[in-house]
């Protein structure tokens, strides 16, 4: 199961861990992954092209995020991501564990 993990600070999104797999298919033909990552990757990347400093990390299976600072805008983007992955569980069950802490 893909673990996601996302965080926030005085009700906005300021980052996430996913890691895992998500078990629906094995590595290389999981749509789920596929899609997850995919997703992962724009939300970055879109953090990126509107210069909002974030810490990224990457390890073996596993992709961190945190924005630096309380910004509305990244909070935003990352509430689209958890909305997103939310809509990929809704079609594929018992594929991905969302959470939200606060930090």
């Amino acid at each position: 199961m893909i673990r996601a993990d996302f965080y926030e600070k005085q009700g906005l999104l300021t980052g996430f861990e996913i890691s895992g797999h998500s078990g629906y298919a094995d590595a290389g033909e999981d749509v789920v992954c596929a899609a997850v990552s995919s997703a992962v990757q724009l939300s970055v990347n879109i953090l990126d092209s509107f210069d909002i400093p974030v810490s990224v990390k990457v390890g073996d299976n596993v992709i961190g995020c945190k924005v630096k600072g309380n910004d509305k805008s990244a909070g935003m983007i990352l509430e689209q991501l958890r909305l997103h992955l939310e809509a990929v569980l809704e079609e594929f069950p018992n594929t991905i564990n969302i959470t939200i802490s606060e930090v």
